[in-house]
Protein backbone atom coordinates (compact mmCIF):
# COMPACT_ATOMS: atom_id res chain seq x y z
CA UNK A 1 0.00 0.00 0.00
CA UNK A 2 1.23 3.02 -0.89
CA UNK A 3 0.24 6.49 0.85
CA UNK A 4 -0.01 8.41 -2.71
CA UNK A 5 1.52 9.11 -5.68
CA UNK A 6 4.75 11.11 -4.51
CA UNK A 7 5.37 7.86 -1.58
CA UNK A 8 4.93 5.14 -4.97
CA UNK A 9 7.72 7.42 -6.86
CA UNK A 10 9.85 7.62 -4.02
CA UNK A 11 9.90 4.15 -3.73
CA UNK A 12 10.04 3.55 -7.04
CA UNK A 13 12.76 5.81 -7.70
CA UNK A 14 15.47 4.75 -4.87
CA UNK A 15 14.60 0.44 -6.59
CA UNK A 16 15.77 2.21 -10.22
CA UNK A 17 18.40 4.06 -8.34
CA UNK A 18 20.08 0.32 -6.71
CA UNK A 19 19.56 -1.00 -10.00
CA UNK A 20 21.27 1.62 -12.06
CA UNK A 21 24.25 1.64 -9.35
CA UNK A 22 24.08 -2.64 -9.59
CA UNK A 23 24.58 -2.49 -13.18
CA UNK A 24 27.31 0.65 -13.40
CA UNK A 25 24.54 2.89 -15.03
CA UNK A 26 22.36 2.46 -18.22
CA UNK A 27 23.84 5.19 -20.38
CA UNK A 28 22.17 8.25 -21.20
CA UNK A 29 18.46 7.89 -19.25
CA UNK A 30 15.38 10.36 -19.86
CA UNK A 31 12.56 9.29 -18.01
CA UNK A 32 8.95 9.55 -19.08
CA UNK A 33 5.53 9.97 -17.45
CA UNK A 34 2.11 8.84 -18.72
CA UNK A 35 -0.40 11.67 -18.07
CA UNK A 36 -1.89 12.08 -15.58
CA UNK A 37 -1.09 9.92 -13.17
CA UNK A 38 1.93 8.60 -14.00
CA UNK A 39 3.89 11.83 -14.17
CA UNK A 40 3.81 12.68 -10.64
CA UNK A 41 5.29 9.01 -10.05
CA UNK A 42 7.71 9.92 -12.94
CA UNK A 43 8.83 13.42 -11.24
CA UNK A 44 10.10 11.51 -8.10
CA UNK A 45 11.88 8.90 -10.33
CA UNK A 46 13.68 11.31 -12.63
CA UNK A 47 15.07 13.59 -9.38
CA UNK A 48 16.24 10.03 -7.89
CA UNK A 49 17.86 9.47 -11.12
CA UNK A 50 18.98 12.74 -11.48
CA UNK A 51 17.17 12.03 -15.28
CA UNK A 52 14.88 14.84 -17.52
CA UNK A 53 11.38 14.29 -17.36
CA UNK A 54 8.72 14.33 -19.79
CA UNK A 55 5.36 13.00 -20.78
CA UNK A 56 4.71 10.41 -22.94
CA UNK A 57 1.76 11.13 -25.17
CA UNK A 58 0.26 8.18 -26.69
CA UNK A 59 -3.49 7.49 -28.00
CA UNK A 60 -5.37 4.06 -28.82
CA UNK A 61 -6.32 3.63 -32.12
CA UNK A 62 -9.98 1.50 -31.77
CA UNK A 63 -11.48 -0.88 -34.27
CA UNK A 64 -14.16 1.18 -34.37
CA UNK A 65 -17.07 -1.07 -33.70
CA UNK A 66 -14.98 -1.96 -30.96
CA UNK A 67 -13.13 0.95 -29.14
CA UNK A 68 -11.61 -1.25 -26.60
CA UNK A 69 -9.63 -3.17 -29.07
CA UNK A 70 -6.78 -1.43 -30.70
CA UNK A 71 -4.98 -1.53 -33.94
CA UNK A 72 -2.39 0.68 -32.93
CA UNK A 73 -1.15 3.30 -31.31
CA UNK A 74 -0.01 6.50 -32.35
CA UNK A 75 3.03 9.45 -30.58
CA UNK A 76 4.09 12.51 -31.73
CA UNK A 77 6.32 13.13 -34.44
CA UNK A 78 4.38 11.31 -36.30
CA UNK A 79 4.97 8.33 -34.92
CA UNK A 80 2.55 5.55 -35.93
CA UNK A 81 2.04 1.44 -34.42
CA UNK A 82 -0.09 -0.74 -36.25
CA UNK A 83 -1.18 -4.31 -35.30
CA UNK A 84 -1.42 -6.15 -39.16
CA UNK A 85 -3.09 -9.22 -37.52
CA UNK A 86 -5.92 -7.23 -35.38
CA UNK A 87 -6.08 -4.98 -38.65
CA UNK A 88 -6.55 -8.47 -40.70
CA UNK A 89 -9.21 -10.20 -38.28
CA UNK A 90 -11.21 -6.69 -37.80
CA UNK A 91 -11.23 -6.28 -41.86
CA UNK A 92 -10.51 -2.91 -41.39
CA UNK A 93 -9.92 -0.77 -44.64
CA UNK A 94 -7.71 1.95 -45.23
CA UNK A 95 -10.21 4.28 -45.19
CA UNK A 96 -11.60 3.42 -41.42
CA UNK A 97 -8.31 3.52 -40.16
CA UNK A 98 -7.45 6.93 -41.22
CA UNK A 99 -10.82 8.62 -39.70
CA UNK A 100 -9.64 6.84 -36.49
CA UNK A 101 -6.38 8.34 -36.18
CA UNK A 102 -7.38 11.67 -37.60
CA UNK A 103 -9.45 11.98 -34.77
CA UNK A 104 -6.88 10.40 -31.88
CA UNK A 105 -4.06 13.08 -33.57
CA UNK A 106 -6.04 15.77 -33.05
CA UNK A 107 -6.60 14.92 -28.90
CA UNK A 108 -2.87 13.79 -28.99
CA UNK A 109 -1.98 17.22 -30.34
CA UNK A 110 -3.79 18.88 -28.31
CA UNK A 111 -2.81 17.36 -25.30
CA UNK A 112 0.88 17.89 -25.92
CA UNK A 113 -0.35 22.45 -26.64
CA UNK A 114 -1.78 21.41 -23.53
CA UNK A 115 1.15 19.67 -21.33
CA UNK A 116 4.21 21.71 -22.57
CA UNK A 117 3.11 25.04 -24.19
CA UNK A 118 5.95 26.27 -26.73
CA UNK A 119 8.51 23.16 -25.41
CA UNK A 120 9.82 20.70 -27.64
CA UNK A 121 9.98 16.87 -26.50
CA UNK A 122 12.94 15.56 -25.12
CA UNK A 123 14.75 13.55 -27.56
CA UNK A 124 14.89 9.54 -27.18
CA UNK A 125 17.08 8.44 -29.72
CA UNK A 126 20.02 6.04 -28.77
CA UNK A 127 18.21 7.07 -24.56
CA UNK A 128 17.36 4.23 -22.43
CA UNK A 129 14.15 5.02 -21.89
CA UNK A 130 12.27 5.13 -18.55
CA UNK A 131 8.45 4.78 -19.08
CA UNK A 132 6.46 5.36 -15.73
CA UNK A 133 2.77 5.25 -14.69
CA UNK A 134 0.97 5.25 -11.16
CA UNK A 135 0.00 1.30 -11.92
CA UNK A 136 -1.24 -0.89 -14.39
CA UNK A 137 -4.56 -2.74 -14.71
CA UNK A 138 -4.73 -4.00 -18.16
CA UNK A 139 -1.62 -2.27 -20.08
CA UNK A 140 -3.05 -1.43 -23.40
CA UNK A 141 -1.48 2.52 -22.65
CA UNK A 142 1.45 1.26 -20.97
CA UNK A 143 2.16 -1.76 -24.20
CA UNK A 144 1.39 1.33 -26.17
CA UNK A 145 3.82 3.88 -24.83
CA UNK A 146 7.00 1.09 -24.94
CA UNK A 147 6.52 0.80 -28.69
CA UNK A 148 6.28 4.46 -28.94
CA UNK A 149 9.40 5.19 -27.28
CA UNK A 150 11.13 2.16 -29.34
CA UNK A 151 9.74 3.72 -32.42
CA UNK A 152 11.14 7.11 -31.01
CA UNK A 153 14.47 5.56 -31.23
CA UNK A 154 15.00 4.33 -27.80
CA UNK A 155 18.12 2.05 -27.27
CA UNK A 156 16.58 0.33 -24.00
CA UNK A 157 12.93 0.70 -22.74
CA UNK A 158 12.24 0.30 -19.52
CA UNK A 159 8.50 -0.14 -17.76
CA UNK A 160 8.55 1.08 -13.93
CA UNK A 161 5.44 0.96 -11.94
CA UNK A 162 4.55 0.81 -8.57
CA UNK A 163 2.05 -1.86 -8.92
CA UNK A 164 0.58 -4.15 -11.43
CA UNK A 165 -1.83 -6.94 -12.56
CA UNK A 166 0.82 -10.16 -12.40
CA UNK A 167 -0.75 -11.49 -15.66
CA UNK A 168 -0.75 -7.95 -17.12
CA UNK A 169 3.01 -7.63 -16.08
CA UNK A 170 3.73 -11.01 -17.58
CA UNK A 171 1.91 -9.87 -20.40
CA UNK A 172 4.41 -6.59 -21.37
CA UNK A 173 7.38 -8.61 -20.86
CA UNK A 174 7.79 -8.37 -24.57
CA UNK A 175 7.43 -5.27 -24.78
CA UNK A 176 9.92 -3.77 -22.51
CA UNK A 177 13.27 -4.60 -22.52
CA UNK A 178 13.15 -4.38 -18.89
CA UNK A 179 10.13 -4.27 -16.30
CA UNK A 180 10.52 -2.88 -12.77
CA UNK A 181 7.30 -3.64 -10.60
CA UNK A 182 7.30 -2.60 -6.91
CA UNK A 183 4.10 -5.28 -6.13
CA UNK A 184 2.48 -7.44 -8.07
CA UNK A 185 -0.47 -8.65 -5.63
CA UNK A 186 -2.54 -11.85 -6.69
CA UNK A 187 -5.84 -9.89 -5.57
CA UNK A 188 -5.08 -7.05 -7.50
CA UNK A 189 -8.68 -5.48 -8.12
CA UNK A 190 -8.05 -1.60 -9.33
CA UNK A 191 -4.85 0.10 -9.24
CA UNK A 192 -6.44 2.88 -6.38
CA UNK A 193 -6.96 -0.28 -4.02
CA UNK A 194 -3.15 0.25 -3.33
CA UNK A 195 -3.36 4.32 -2.39
CA UNK A 196 -4.65 5.16 0.32
CA UNK A 197 -4.76 8.87 -1.32
CA UNK A 198 -5.54 7.93 -4.76
CA UNK A 199 -7.23 11.46 -6.33
CA UNK A 200 -7.72 12.36 -9.49
CA UNK A 201 -4.04 14.05 -10.93
CA UNK A 202 -4.96 17.30 -12.83
CA UNK A 203 -3.94 18.97 -15.96
CA UNK A 204 -2.03 21.88 -13.87
CA UNK A 205 -0.64 19.03 -11.46
CA UNK A 206 0.90 17.71 -14.65
CA UNK A 207 2.26 20.98 -16.09
CA UNK A 208 3.61 21.64 -12.03
CA UNK A 209 5.96 18.58 -12.65
CA UNK A 210 7.30 19.26 -16.31
CA UNK A 211 8.04 22.71 -14.74
CA UNK A 212 9.43 22.61 -11.59
CA UNK A 213 11.26 19.53 -13.55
Amino acid sequence: MFVDRRDAGLLLGERLRDLREAKDGVGDVVVVGLPRGGVPVAFQVARALGAPLDVILVRKLGVPYQPELGFGAIGEGGVRVVNPDVVRLARLTDDEMAAVERRERAELERRARRFRGAREPVDLAGRTVIVVDDGIATGGTARAACQVARAHGASTVVLAVPVGAPETIASLRGDADEIVCLDTPDHFYAIGAWYEDFTQTSDEDVMECLHRA
